[in-house]
Formats: structure tokens, sequence, C-alpha cells
């Protein structure tokens, strides 16, 4: 994420987040996370970025790199669902 687009803005004024995470073998299974921002850190030589570039096998020219920054969530509920049951931890 780069601090000049309208996401970041928001989460400056609204830092509470919601994050899904859908298993692409199996659509009945997925988690989603919500939470708040927990810190903001500056990757100006995109070492995160790119280390996530190489786990997925995606390596390709980072736009912006100089102001990419990392964002940490600190969870607050969490939602899993596997075999189209769900668990709710609040």
């Amino acid at each position: 994420m780069t601090p000049p687009r309208q996401k970041f803005v928001n989460l400056e004024h609204e830092p509470r987040v919601a994050l899904s995470i859908a298993d692409p073998d199996d659509h009945y299974r997925f988690l989603e996370i919500r939470g708040a921002v927990d810190s903001i850190d500056g990757d100006p030589d995109t070492t995160f970025y790119r280390s996530l570039q190489r786990r997925y096998g995606n390596e390709y020219a980072i736009t912006e790199a100089g102001v990419r920054v990392v964002i940490a969530i600190r969870p607050e509920r969490f939602i899993t669902v596997r075999g189209g049951e769900a668990r709710r931890d609040i």
C-alpha cells in the first residue's frame, strides 16, 4: 500500500480493518479477520513486498517502491468456515 492512495487515507481516518482469505481449492473454506491497525511501517527498499513476490513465485517491477508501507493488524475477532460450518471467536 502507498500513502497517496485512498485506502491509506481511509485507514488514517478509521483504523478498523477486515481481511478475508479464501481457499482456492475449497470454496467452503475461508478465514475472516477483523481488527485494528496496530502499526504502519515504511518499506523503502521493498524487502517485505519482494519477499511476498518470491514466496508466491510472481516477481515483477514494483511501482512506487520508495513509498510503500507495511500495515500490521491487531486481530480482535475472526470467523473460520470449513465445510460450510462457521466458527466465530469474539
